[in-house]
């Protein structure tokens, strides 16, 4: 089921764009404008932290972590007012809520990072709006494949990829005592999905990417989007300056953890996990094409 803005993409958007420009412009133009759609959650959470930072007065009686996590909430509820996100990804998001949580309060008690504002809704010293920064990757993936009507072909077995993403998870917490397997994860990736491609719509003709490039490049923008929030002091790393970048070891954190999360949210995204490779056809195909099992 598409949300209202996808259809007026398709429907009023794209004939427009094809139209009125050559026909791999206007693909182009709708891949991005799609991409931006399917972002929607994060880059309004985004603009939340930048405009916070610009007018807030310290002297205010609500603090920003707070004012962060009640803008958060309403877009939460928002998107699913607007049903922009469904019952079933909202169940799964939800869980990035915990994990992240969860890591957020062992990272800070270990000195990763740093929250140096303070705040009354906070757990464990964590500012409660931290995470939705993680729902904002599981949404985007959600949105992303429902909007590009996403196959993932050939999957590796399911097991496989949870128990890919169980040991990464796991490895965010055990490198502070035990040797980091990064490598050995990171090797793990590629090995396990370096068949799997990833067949999306721009527009009505199939295209595909590598599932770890896409991870990448995924990885690439979530980097770049975290620069926003050390910009900004929202959190910070130790030793890092206001407009120091953030060190690139992070974008191989980031790498790591879309595996983790694009598992999670394939618990509820199963049919479009084929068994077997497809080749370029027509959408009803694709949507008749076996899901992999396990």
């Amino acid at each position: 089921m598409m949300d209202r803005g996808t259809l007026w993409i398709e429907q009023k958007l794209g004939p427009r764009l094809r139209a009125d420009w050559r026909p791999w412009v206007a693909e182009f133009a709708l891949f991005w404008v799609k991409q931006a759609w399917s972002a929607a959650f994060s880059i309004a959470f985004l603009l939340a932290i930048t405009i916070s930072t610009l007018i807030w007065n310290p002297d205010w009686a609500l603090a920003r972590y707070d004012a962060l996590f009640l803008v958060a909430i309403a877009l939460q509820v928002s998107f699913i007012y607007f049903r922009l996100e469904h019952w079933e990804e909202v169940k799964v998001i939800f869980l990035f809520h915990i994990t992240g949580t969860v890591m957020e309060i062992y990272k800070l008690a270990h000195g990763s990072w740093d929250y140096p504002e303070n705040g009354m809704m906070e757990l464990g010293g964590v500012p409660l709006f931290s995470g939705f920064m993680y729902a904002c990757v599981g949404s985007y993936i959600a949105r992303v494949i429902r909007i590009f009507d996403m196959k993932f072909a050939p999957y590796p077995p399911f097991w496989m990829t949870a128990l890919l993403a169980g040991l990464i998870y796991l490895n965010f917490f055990t490198h502070h005592y035990l040797p980091d397997i990064r490598l050995a994860l990171f090797a793990a990736t590629i090995a396990l999905f370096w068949r799997t491609r990833i067949w999306f719509f721009p527009v009505s003709a199939p295209r595909w990417m590598p599932l770890p490039l896409a991870a990448l490049l995924s990885a690439l923008f979530i980097w770049a989007a975290e620069n926003v929030g050390t910009f900004t002091r929202t959190w910070a790393y130790p030793g890092q300056g206001q407009f120091e970048l953030v060190s690139f070891s992070m974008l191989g954190s980031w790498y790591l953890l879309l595996y983790v999360s694009f598992v999670t949210v394939t618990l509820v995204m199963r049919d479009q996990l084929l068994a077997h490779p497809i080749r370029p056809a027509p959408r009803e195909v694709y949507r008749a094409a076996p899901a992999t099992s396990g």
